[in-house]
């Protein structure tokens, strides 16, 4: 009798099974992730490029640890527990938790959204946002998203302190050509070295409409949990036509105070 196909290889050959496995399960939950309203077994096989069978084992898998689950629709979303477990983890960082109070008093003070990002590979990640009670800009960023650190004022001041000569910028960059969202993004290796120097100079990065057209933003950076190195940046965005930019960064003393906590309104 013929031998399953993952045991033909040994120990060896079934932990690598295994992982494949693993890998298969985890790529269809980050595929639940991208669909709030729902997914179906036939679209998820093709997300996954995995056969129909598989996946229902892997959803199935998902769905006994409350990690997936199906709407009223047939369709497959993330399990109650599964964002539970996300939700409290994020609540209970020590950076959200000493951030929050920063972000509801740059929040009184301005009327306009504001964020906490960290550096991750090319992007910042989004782990904070807040916006006004009325009249808050419609960005395109949402907590756990991202955005390309190069033309984002948190992402800017995360390289400044990361990327600290020219060569360290060119070896960042490297043969990939720099996504330009809007004509004011920065396009090239040099073009980004000289803003990250004039950011270390002035202890601040700008936003000038660089990622989205008619919003600007002011970023100084955030030491949340070490003295020393930034855990990550606290953004104020604005409507470009209702808080110019010169605007936030004339108050920017009072920005660095509320982020520092020296003061709390």
């Amino acid at each position: 009798m013929t031998e399953p196909a993952a045991h033909l290889g040994g120990p060896e050959a079934e932990a690598e099974s295994r992982l494949v496995g693993s890998d298969r399960v985890l790529a269809v939950l980050a595929e639940l992730a991208r669909h709030p309203d729902g997914i179906g077994l036939e679209d998820m096989a093709r997300a996954v490029a995995s056969p129909k069978p598989t996946v229902h084992r892997a959803l199935a898998s998902l769905r006994r640890a409350g990690f997936a689950a199906r709407n009223g629709h047939g369709r497959y979303v993330l399990g109650d527990e599964f964002l539970r477990m996300a939700f409290a983890h994020h609540e209970a960082r020590p950076d959200h938790v000493r951030v929050v109070p920063i972000l509801e008093a740059l929040c009184d003070r301005y009327s306009e959204t504001v964020h906490y990002a960290v550096l991750d590979g090319f992007s910042v990640v989004y782990r904070s946002k807040l916006d006004p009670p009325a009249g808050a800009v419609r960005l395109t960023s949402v907590v756990g998203g991202r955005n390309p650190a190069h033309c984002t004022a948190v992402g800017k001041v995360l390289l400044a302190q990361a990327l600290r000569d020219e060569e360290a910028v060119r070896d960042w960059v490297g043969q990939r050509r720099l996504e330009r969202p809007t004509e004011r993004s920065v396009g090239t290796a040099e073009e980004l070295h000289a803003e990250l120097v004039r950011i270390r100079e002035l202890g601040y990065g700008v936003d000038d409409q660089e990622n989205e057209p008619g919003v600007n933003c002011v970023a100084v950076p955030a030491y949340l949990t070490s003295p020393t190195v930034p855990s990550g940046a606290v953004s104020v965005s604005g409507l470009a036509y209702r808080t110019p930019l010169r605007t936030l960064v004339d108050d920017l003393p009072a920005i660095r105070a509320i982020v520092a906590g020296r003061v709390t309104t």
